[in-house]
């Protein structure tokens, strides 16, 4: 079954406009190499040979963070690509930058002729770093950033014989020095692997002559591999921290795949018959988690992985379950966060999916306050779907998941897994494609997937689009009119969109997607002789929106050919067939004056279904009481009963309720209320007896509060004496005797 996903940026759609009518398309060009982009104008991009990576060494190393400076002779577009790749460094590595004060050393990023770098920190007073003509894509900005940092190429390392072949006869005469060796006296690669898909590598036809390749790879599986223009690599990233002497990131990020069954120090409880689990496939869907689904040609990882679900399937409308994450702090100026996760909705239409932010005061604050940040609610779905929430925590906080059980029947329930949560701002725009490779060689030539209209943070309208060409997809953004057009400058000015086919490895810092920048000039003329950034009502052409209202849309502008289906299946840009790209829309007029953006503005975020939710304080410091039916327990440890039924258990191992309001426990392992005074204990699997019927668990950490009693012990003793030792007058009068004794 073809399968299309339309993600907006808090909220769920299931609207989309495949059209095969071709409309105006502008291309912004072909994707060109450091190589192709330097043949005529230098021989190398490195300004200067120096102690380096594989160069690397410690004397030419910069004082973290990394003074810089945007030149004017910059392109704008340039310059808000460069402050992406400054977003990857801080995600991924240790290395921050900041505007340049008064410091002696730091990089002047100008526009010269051609893409290059020196090799470290070696020139005083503003070090040259071009990011010339078509130099501004986010690879070639992070191979020139890091040659400033310390890296020569990967195919310099004093090893690379062992790894590649270099056929001289077909380098391009006077490029030869291109493809020396930095000897190991000079150079150290830090312990790590050679890179065949390093950033820093070249190409396999890099200075070629034109009679074949100048690089081979002595693994044949590489050889179309080298000279990826992707994103900095994990041993990029490792070799990078190795050299400056760290292990953590900038930005603070935190991810949980819940490989191996761990919950990543998660809190769960729950109110009413339906509860957080830990499992490797669900009733309704689905089968597997989404870490370990076949990505390009690989097939499915051996061994079972985990996710989180919660079955709707038992239980009463209203029930509630939570699944919270431990405490971050943030660690960036601006009060941006981002939370990704997947998730996979088989249970009824009215069940909700609620995402919490929990703020605390400070480390004496256990209760905080919560705000509703996102939800998920509707339409079931057949595939894993990815979802973005912009969080703005200011303080200590954490992230909730909230499962609500609605009306009707229900065959499964809601599933999450792989959350990422990092200080970079969500995109604003996601296309899933499911089946993708189904859908694109079965569409007609052409077709084209736009998302609903969108409105960017200063009031222009926008659609994303992404066109099916058989072999072959293209990107594209488009203005389209919008309630705000008379009040609008335009033609449109200087706001950036930002193009991105979607490496889905679950760990957002080892991720390697592909990413294009295109900025509205309000100067430009397109074929037609118009200005292309201009108001759509003014040379647009009239389209039915998702709503079925008329409206007019301009020109699409972007990549007609992003990425072919062949090169989809390197890294995870195809995982269970299923393609994400994502789209954002910024404006970048401020950095005509500054080096630096300010902070992203908080997007309005519509609720469907707004919450009741009291304030009851987060999983691991309450418990709350309820009047509901115990029930049975399915597992094998001693069995707790008690004289009430705890609707919010907190306890990832055991758990002892009481018929007394409980007092805070600082030990989130067990909790030990009871009718009177409780007896200490050494084993704590081992629960205490009360009067109250044993309640079913369906995992061996945490007791849930849904199902029938269950049948009583077949053990007739009471309290260990048995009924006719209880029944004894010689028992009844000893006892008697030990009461009157002073």
């Amino acid at each position: 079954m073809k399968g299309y996903i339309f993600l907006m940026y808090l909220a769920v759609s299931p609207v989309i406009s495949l059209q095969p009518t071709e409309p105006e398309i502008v291309d912004i060009g072909e994707d060109k190499d450091i190589a192709d982009i330097n043949k005529d104008s230098m021989k190398d991009d490195i300004m200067e040979t120096s102690k380096g990576r594989s160069a690397t060494t410690r004397d030419t190393l910069w004082t973290l963070p990394v003074p810089y400076d945007l030149d004017n002779t910059l392109d704008i577009n340039a310059k808000g690509v460069i402050l992406k790749a400054f977003e990857q460094f801080r995600l991924k590595s240790c290395i921050d930058f900041k505007p340049k004060d008064s410091e002696e050393y730091y990089i002047s990023a100008k526009k010269l002729d051609g893409c290059f770098s020196f090799i470290g920190r070696v020139i005083r007073d503003g070090q040259n770093l071009s990011i010339g003509q078509n130099c501004d894509e986010l690879s070639i900005v992070e191979h020139e950033f890091l040659h400033a940092l310390g890296f020569f190429h990967e195919q310099s390392r004093y090893d690379r014989d062992d790894y590649v072949r270099i056929v001289t006869e077909n380098i391009l005469e006077g490029f030869e020095r291109n493809f020396r060796i930095v000897s190991r006296d000079s150079s150290t690669t830090n312990g790590v692997d050679y890179d065949y898909i390093s950033v820093m590598h070249y190409g396999k036809n890099a200075f070629t002559n034109g009679n074949g390749s100048t690089i081979e790879t002595l693994d044949p599986k590489f050889q179309d591999v080298i000279g990826q223009r992707l994103e900095m690599s994990p041993s990029d990233v490792l070799e990078l921290n190795l050299l400056y002497g760290c292990n953590s990131s900038v930005a603070l990020h935190v991810f949980c795949g819940f490989s191996n069954e761990t919950m990543c120090q998660m809190n769960r409880c729950s109110r009413g018959g339906i509860s957080w689990e830990t499992v490797t496939k669900a009733e309704g869907g689905p089968s597997s988690d989404h870490t370990n689904l076949p990505a390009g040609s690989d097939e499915r990882s051996e061994g079972e992985s985990h996710f989180m679900h919660v079955s709707t399937a038992s239980g009463e409308e209203g029930d509630s379950a939570w699944l919270e994450t431990e405490r971050m702090s943030p660690k960036r100026d601006c009060n941006v966060q981002c939370l990704q996760f997947y998730y996979y909705h088989s249970g009824n239409e009215s069940d909700t999916l609620n995402i919490w932010i929990r703020e605390f005061k400070d480390e004496e604050d256990s209760v905080g306050t919560i705000r509703l940040m996102g939800q998920i609610t509707g339409s079931t779905t057949s595939h894993w779907k990815l979802h973005h929430v912009s969080l703005t925590a200011t303080k200590h906080f954490q992230v909730e998941f909230e499962i609500l059980k609605g009306a009707g029947s229900s065959a499964g329930g809601f599933s999450i897994d792989d959350i990422n949560l990092s200080e970079l701002q969500c995109p604003h725009v996601t296309i899933q494609i499911d089946d993708f490779t189904e859908v694109l060689e079965t569409s007609s030539f052409g077709s084209i997937i736009y998302s609903p209209r969108q409105y960017s943070a200063g009031g222009y309208a926008y659609r994303a689009a992404v066109r099916l060409a058989r072999s072959f997809v293209g990107l594209f953004v488009q203005l389209v009119s919008g309630d705000n057009d008379d009040r609008l400058e335009w033609p449109c000015p200087y706001r950036q969109a930002n193009l991105e086919m979607l490496d889905q490895n679950p760990n957002l810092q080892m991720q390697m997607s592909k990413q294009r920048s295109i900025t509205t000039d309000p100067k430009k003329i397109s074929a037609n002789g118009l200005f292309l950034w201009d108001n759509p009502r003014n040379n647009g052409t009239k389209y039915t929106d998702e709503d079925g209202e008329e409206g007019y849309a301009g020109t699409l502008v972007g990549r007609t050919f992003f990425s072919s289906l062949e090169q989809m299946q390197f890294r995870e840009f195809l995982k269970g067939e299923t393609a994400v790209f994502t789209f954002s829309f910024e404006d970048i007029n401020p950095l005509f004056e500054d080096n630096v953006l300010p902070c992203a503005a908080e997007r309005t975020v519509t609720i469907k279904n707004p919450s009741k939710r009291e304030n009851e304080g987060p999983c691991s410091s309450t418990l709350q009481t309820t009047t509901m039916t115990p029930s049975k327990t399915t597992d094998k440890s001693t069995l707790q009963p008690t004289t009430m039924t705890p609707s919010k258990t907190t306890d990832k191992s055991t758990l002892q309720t009481t018929t007394m309001t409980p007092s805070k426990t600082t030990d989130k392992s067990t909790l030990q209320p009871t009718t009177m005074t409780p007896s200490k204990t050494t084993d704590k699997s081992t629960l205490q007896p009360t009067t109250m019927t044993p309640l079913k668990t369906t995992d061996k950490r945490i007791i849930t509060t849904t199902l029938p009693p269950p049948e009583t012990t077949e053990d007739d003793s009471i309290f260990g004496f048995s009924p006719v030792l209880v029944a004894s007058p010689v028992l009844t009068l000893l006892l008697a005797l030990v009461l009157l004794l002073p």
